[in-house]
């Protein structure tokens, strides 16, 4: 199968979590024997921390412009079996409508962001999508799954609303022996909407276990944010890192933004990592998480410093990181989801 991608970033994986999903993805994809080209609009924010500036996975080229992208991927467009056009790419409706004119074959978009675009498309909001396109698409793959997928039949007319969560490259999350650094560690962009729950669910607690050690890692966060003294926060972390980051600690934290949690089915690819990696994950609690991973079993569930402390004073609980990375590598790697893609153009094909 011959795939072209056009995606937000598979060259940085700074402040966003598209290109852990897209590196995994074009890996899986080469590994089955399909042929991936990713095509990755030039942006200055990314181009100053490119962490894999050669994908060694398929072919990635970068763009300056979408008259540069219709000038010289036309034919590349017109040759592919599938297309895929993630959420967020710059200038996306125009990307979307050219897209859509000059493929050759199936045209699927794919939603890492799904309950922010139901809500641009509702508001009017045209950044990245827009309502008149969704019904063009043979295939919707969106990260969240349950009554988002009603919605975008129901409400916009998507033709064939599929979830198709996020996941992890097996291959570069496990478990690394190393001594432990903190008690309870998280891995986040900073986001403004999402920061109330990271001070109840990690700096609350970390201001009343002074003799513990606790870790945020991610880019934008405030310099006038204040942190607790015990807690360490590291600027950016790359992929190849995460892995070492969540052993470090017997528990990570899981939050959700607002959005994703109001609609729930949402689980990040942060998620799947930790779960990769054998840390004891306590999350926030959102409608479908136990679809995902069992409560008591794979996986914590808080939603207060009180109830953080409950977990941590009754000490580490390795086996509920064992059992959720049984579950994530049973359901939800990249090989998976390009098992996934073959199934969808198959029933495609005999339509």
């Amino acid at each position: 199968m011959n795939v072209v991608i056009l995606g937000l970033s598979i060259t940085s994986s700074w402040g966003n979590g598209h290109a852990t999903n897209y590196r995994a993805l074009a890996r899986a994809l080469d590994c089955c024997g399909d042929h991936v080209t990713f095509l990755e609009r030039d942006m200055p924010w990314y181009a100053q921390h490119r962490d894999l500036a050669e994908p060694p996975y398929g072919e990635t080229y970068l763009y300056d412009s979408v008259s540069a992208l219709r000038r010289r991927y036309a034919d590349l467009l017109a040759a592919a079996d599938l297309v895929i056009i993630g959420s967020f790419v710059p200038d996306g409706v125009e990307v979307c409508e050219w897209a859509l004119g000059v493929a050759g074959g199936a045209v699927a978009f794919y939603d890492i962001d799904t309950p922010i675009t139901l809500g641009k498309l509702g508001s009017g909001d045209r950044e990245y999508l827009a309502p008149e396109l969704v019904p063009r698409f043979d295939f919707y793959l969106s990260f969240t799954g349950g009554p988002a997928l009603e919605i975008l039949r129901d409400a916009f007319g998507a033709r064939r609303p599929v979830a198709f969560y996020c996941f992890v490259d097996p291959e570069a999350y496990a478990r690394v022996e190393c001594p432990p650094r903190w008690e309870l560690n998280y891995l986040g962009t900073y986001s403004a909407s999402r920061q109330p729950a990271v001070d109840e669910l990690l700096l609350a607690p970390a201001s009343k276990r002074r003799a513990s050690h606790f870790a945020v890692a991610g880019p934008m966060y405030p310099p006038e944010l204040a942190w607790p003294a015990n807690l360490e926060h590291i600027a950016h972390l790359p992929p190849r890192e995460h892995p070492g980051f969540y052993s470090a600690a017997p528990f990570t934290l899981n939050v959700t933004r607002p959005e994703m949690r109001a609609i729930g089915y949402s689980p990040s690819v942060r998620l799947f990592e930790a779960a990769a990696c054998a840390t004891t994950i306590i999350s926030d609690r959102w409608p479908g998480i136990e679809t995902v991973l069992t409560p008591g079993r794979e996986v914590l569930l808080a939603g207060s410093c009180a109830e953080v402390l409950d977990i941590l004073n009754a000490g580490p609980q390795p086996e509920i990181g064992a059992a959720a990375r049984e579950r994530v590598l049973a359901q939800h790697t990249a090989a998976h989801r390009v098992a996934q893609l073959h199934e969808l153009m198959l029933e495609e094909a005999v339509r």
